[in-house]
């Protein structure tokens, strides 16, 4: 979107839209603050290329992680937006988005703790606009079957979705991706975190390994981020197909 002229846009509205949101967050010491950003802009194009779509500009700011995950204010760089605002800015963005006349819209989502607010927004805008758009909201680890988890975990141990933080599937999905914001000299290769079974605030030096990530990252690869990638596009391309009746 943010390369189209005004009339290409106005072009465009028959066609699906995607709008990628990710969050603006530590990632240990070998990926970037914008991991999550970058991921969900880098998917929504490739399920563009797709679904001939058109990607809008990535809300770069998300909700707050929890404190057994993230870490949040543990980690200079982390910014973590207020549950309200999250809202708030997609609400407006799918309505305005809505008011140019597009009926087909994508949310392609990078930041697990994200999704509540999101689909709130959604939930809002819908009602507010009478249903006149099908909007699809997905993470994406969440079409990516479990035979392609196997397969990227092959000879590695799955820690399970809650500790993937900066782990083995971020880090792959980098190195597919944009491998020269990758620092693999840098990852630390330890256990990492605990998964728990509450949340306990206020958060606590700790909480967190002080690396920052959450499982080991060992076996990390392009071609792991690949499979990944791939899963992920075909399965929401199929969604699309299905909800906008393509």
């Amino acid at each position: 979107m943010d390369h189209m002229t005004w009339p290409e846009f106005k072009e465009a509205k028959a066609r699906p839209v995607i709008v990628p949101i990710g969050s603006t967050e530590q990632h240990g010491q070998h990926l970037p603050i914008g991991t999550d950003a970058v991921l969900a802009t880098c998917v929504a194009e490739d399920l563009a290329e797709r679904i001939d779509g058109t990607v809008l500009p990535a809300l770069s700011y998300g909700y707050k992680s929890k404190p057994l995950s993230g870490g949040g204010p543990l980690f200079p760089g982390t910014i973590d937006m207020n549950g309200v605002t999250v809202i708030n800015q997609m609400h407006d963005v799918l309505s305005e988005l809505i008011a140019d006349g597009f009926t087909k819209i994508v949310v392609m989502n990078a930041h697990f703790e994200n999704e509540a607010f999101i689909v709130e927004a959604i939930d809002l805008v819908t009602r507010e606009t009478g249903g006149v758009a099908t909007i699809v909201e997905t993470n994406w680890w969440d079409p990516v079957p479990q035979s392609v988890i196997d397969k990227v975990f092959d000879g590695l141990v799955f820690p399970g979705w809650a500790l993937e933080h900066a782990a083995v599937t971020e880090t792959s999905l980098m190195l597919h991706y944009a491998p020269e914001m990758v620092h693999m000299d840098r990852m630390v290769e330890e256990a990492g975190a605990s998964a728990k079974s509450y949340v306990r605030y206020p958060v606590r030096q700790g909480d967190v390994p002080a690396h920052g990530g959450l499982a080991n990252p060992a076996g990390s690869s392009a071609a792991r981020g690949k499979l990944i990638a791939d899963a992920c596009v075909d399965a929401v391309a199929d969604i699309c197909a299905e909800e906008f009746g393509e």
